[in-house]
């Protein structure tokens, strides 16, 4: 997900969305620490990388949770 599609989203949304990719994360991560290898590994990476993005945009707009 691009950061500018992140940036269009309201306050509330936004911590949806970054805690459903939190939990995505979460499961590719068991997955992977289980031994399926059937999962793309650069899905694990894109990932990682768009809840960097959406925790970057909630810092920058100080949201508290």
């Amino acid at each position: 997900m691009k950061a500018s599609a992140l940036r269009d989203l309201s306050n509330d949304e936004l911590l949806q969305e970054r805690d459903s990719l939190r939990k995505k994360l979460f499961d590719l991560r068991i997955k992977k620490g289980a031994g399926d290898s059937s999962e793309q590994p650069l899905l694990l990476r894109s990932v990682r990388r768009d809840v960097a993005r959406a925790e970057t945009i909630v810092k920058e707009r100080g949201i508290s949770e």
